[in-house]
């Protein structure tokens, strides 16, 4: 670390620790400022844009920034240019998909009330006894990591992951709560980022892909199309070698831990705004006595499955989502208010927060200029489950 990278790193600190709240507002306007001004609108753009302001503030030597399958928390694309190098990649998406293990992994962080989290607290200091710092931030002579989740509610879009070396200044207090508020309005903008952009077929494979992988995770197959949808992941990454996208990387550890014939899924929204289902599961080749091997297909997702991801992006309640599906199904006001069972007055005053949410104006608006884009025309379906999708027949 130079000398001038301490100054400001300890400028940072100070402001953030003198008025927590001037430095956050101050954070947020920066976040807005530089996206209107650049006029990006994609996903990885927003990310992007939100973990360079946060390092602004609270300065990282390593750091990501990762767009998560709010179902699944698994990746489906980010920001890797000043992340981990790659030889410690299989390792950390072991821990973090196929055993799932340490105290600030994606999934026990979702549980918590606070979206930031430090592992050097999280551990009670007991750092040595995290799996993840012996295998993958010790060898890459980090001292701790700051993870922030991008969530809103029960549904995390996204993950800042910030961390420091041994030789430079721990993460103080004022920070961690300095990047936990920074998660709403970041968690805003990359909802609404997952809205902005139509479908255009024209740029997307009319059919599907597949990835064959061995039981070391090294390609076995990977068909041209399979090349195509793959990149279309909102991803950059500059490492040397990489030849595909870490979200595929993910998907396989995740499928490592299921039973053969099991499938894992994970849904990533493309460079053109389609969304991807990348689905992977794991079968013996010629019969019991085969290899191991994993496969991937890599299509357009269907309406059903982009049903519950958009009307979560508009961050509706649930309350909200039964409203919206009954308008997008053509219902009239009365015929909505008895099929939820409300008053009809109690069903305007949901289907007004609804188009606030979803920055319309109209019935016409909310599912003719918006909606139309996703494709969602079979909401005839049965309701949603607990975690977001479309219950089967």
């Amino acid at each position: 670390m130079t000398e001038s990278d301490g100054r400001r790193r300890s400028a940072a600190a100070s402001r953030a620790a003198a008025s927590p709240a001037a430095a956050r507002n101050e954070l947020s306007r920066t976040l807005t400022y530089r996206l209107r001004r650049s006029g990006s609108t994609g996903a990885l753009d927003v990310l992007r844009t939100a973990a360079a302001t946060l390092v602004g503030a609270v300065s990282a030597d390593i750091w990501c920034a990762v767009m998560l399958d709010p179902a699944t928390f698994l990746d489906t694309g980010g920001e890797h240019e000043h992340g981990f190098p790659q030889r410690v990649m299989p390792r950390l998406f072991e821990i973090e998909h196929t055993e799932q293990a340490g105290v600030d992994n994606i999934r026990a962080l979702a549980t918590r009330s606070t979206p930031a989290s430090l592992l050097s607290r999280s551990s009670g200091g007991r750092m040595d006894d995290s799996v993840y710092y012996r295998d993958v931030l010790r060898p890459l002579d980090l001292a701790d990591e700051l993870r922030v989740l991008l969530r809103d509610g029960s549904r995390t879009w996204g993950l800042l992951v910030l961390c420091r070396h041994k030789d430079s200044p721990p993460f103080t207090a004022a920070e961690v709560a300095l990047a936990g508020a920074f998660s709403t309005p970041a968690t805003l903008e990359l909802r609404r980022s997952l809205l902005v952009s139509g479908i255009d077929r024209g740029d997307v494979p009319d059919a599907a892909g597949l990835v064959v992988l061995d039981a070391r995770h090294e390609v076995r197959l990977v068909t041209a199309t399979a090349e195509r949808w793959l990149d279309l992941v909102q991803e950059f990454h500059p490492a040397a070698g990489l030849r595909h996208p870490l979200a595929l990387t993910a998907l396989v550890s995740r499928a490592s831990a299921a039973a053969p014939g099991v499938q894992v899924q994970s849904r990533a929204i493309s460079h053109t705004g389609t969304w991807i289902t990348l689905s992977a599961w794991r079968e013996r080749s010629g019969g019991d006595g085969g290899e191991m091997l994993t496969y991937v297909s890599l299509a357009a997702s269907s309406s059903d499955e982009l049903t519950p991801i958009v009307l979560d992006a508009y961050g509706l309640t649930p309350r909200e989502r039964q409203v919206a599906q009954q308008v997008l199904m053509g219902h009239s006001t009365t015929e909505a208010a008895a099929r939820l069972h409300m008053a009809e007055y109690t069903l305007q005053d949901h289907l007004r927060q609804v188009f606030s949410k979803a920055g319309v104006r109209s019935r016409r608006e909310f599912t003719g200029d918006l909606f139309r884009r996703f494709y969602l025309p079979h909401l005839e379906a049965a309701p949603l489950t607990k975690d977001g999708r479309m219950r089967s027949e």
